[in-house]
C-alpha cells in the first residue's frame, strides 16, 4: 500500500501515518516540541543528513504540522515552528515514548519530566467519554457505509 492509498482510506491511523511520515518525521516533531527551531538544530540533533531533512521538514510543512517563518532576510532565512497540529501531536510522542521505554528500554534512557514538579511523566490514554483506559476494553471498528 503506497502513501497516496494510506492518505485516503476511511481508517484514521493510515491516514494519520501517512501524514507524519516516519522515524525522522517524528524525531523532528519530538525537537520541535523541545524548542528547536532551526535547520542546523535539528541536524545537529539528530545527525540527519540535509538532503533528508530538507524534504522531513517540507513533508512536514505541507501537512500542517509545522509552519515555516522567515526570522532573517540578508540572507534569506527560515525557522519551523509547530502549527496546533503539531503541538496536538506531543502526547502520541509521549506515548510512544512510554512503550519504547516499556518493550525496549535497555540501557540508559531520557526522562521526560513534568517541569514543575520534577516527577517522571508516565502517560497513559483515557477515553474521554468513558474514562477508561484505552486498551482495557474491547474496541469496535465501523466503517463509514
Amino acid at each position: 500500500m503506497n502513501e497516496k492509498n494510506l492518505s485516503d482510506t476511511s481508517c484514521p491511523i493510515a491516514r494519520g501515518v501517512a501524514g507524519i511520515g516516519d522515524a525522522w518525521s517524528m524525531l523532528i516533531l519530538r525537537d520541535a516540541s523541545l524548542g528547536l527551531t532551526r535547520f542546523d538544530q535539528f541536524r545537529k540533533s539528530l545527525g540527519i543528513a540535509p538532503t533528508i531533512l530538507t524534504r522531513r521538514l517540507a513533508m512536514l510543512t505541507e501537512e500542517g504540522l509545522l509552519e515555516k517563518q522567515r526570522y532573517s532576510e540578508r540572507p534569506p532565512r527560515d525557522e519551523y515552528v509547530l502549527t496546533s497540529a503539531g503541538r496536538d501531536f506531543l502526547p502520541v510522542l509521549i506515548l510512544i515514548g512510554a512503550w519504547g521505554r516499556r518493550y525496549r528500554g535497555e540501557g540508559k534512557l531520557t526522562q521526560y519530566l513534568d517541569a514543575e514538579t520534577g516527577e517522571e511523566i508516565e502517560p497513559v490514554a483515557i477515553d474521554a467519554v468513558t474514562g477508561a483506559k484505552i486498551g482495557t476494553r474491547a474496541i469496535r471498528i465501523v466503517k463509514p457505509e
